[in-house]
């Protein structure tokens, strides 16, 4: 996985490929009991509310520590287009402010031999916004939804 973030740039880009087709990688992206089983770190479990992955479509879901504390997230799908992309926004609402919208563009890309390779835009609102992400743990909530995924996936191909 290759996160990058260009000093005073409003974007984080994550690289990562995976050694599943592009069209089961999308499907653990869009549907909602495939998604729930690998979103976040390991500590947390996720419980969707709102899992509408068409053009338009609202999603939301709200994650859980061991000690009952819930950090919810939720956006809009601006473009589902199976199974290359997948634009929307992204919003944290444990923020004590509104207005922190992130606009995400996930692109899938096939690659030999039955590989993908997940190309992950966000764009934030401020280079603040952005950092502030990075100083988050983001990287580690990141790199373990990632293998979470290789793991699900794993699975599903068999």
């Amino acid at each position: 996985m290759e996160i990058s973030a260009e000093p005073g740039k409003q974007e984080i880009l994550i690289t990562r490929e995976i050694d599943a087709p592009r069209e089961l990688v999308f499907q653990a992206f869009t549907e909602p009991e495939l998604y729930k089983q690998w979103i976040g770190p390991r500590e947390l479990t996720t419980e969707i509310d709102v899992f509408e992955t068409v053009n338009g479509g609202s999603w939301r879901y709200i994650q859980k520590d061991q000690e009952g504390n819930e950090y919810a997230f939720h956006g809009v799908n601006h473009e589902v287009l199976p199974p290359e992309r997948i634009i929307g926004t992204f919003e944290y609402e444990g923020l004590p402010e509104t207005g922190h919208v992130i606009l995400q563009t996930l692109k899938l890309e096939s690659l030999p031999g039955n590989r993908t390779r997940i190309v992950d835009q966000s764009v934030f609102q401020s280079v603040e916004d952005r950092d502030g992400m990075l100083q988050s743990g983001m990287e580690l909530g990141v790199d373990e939804s990632y293998q979470r995924l290789d793991e699900l996936l794993e699975k599903m191909k068999k």
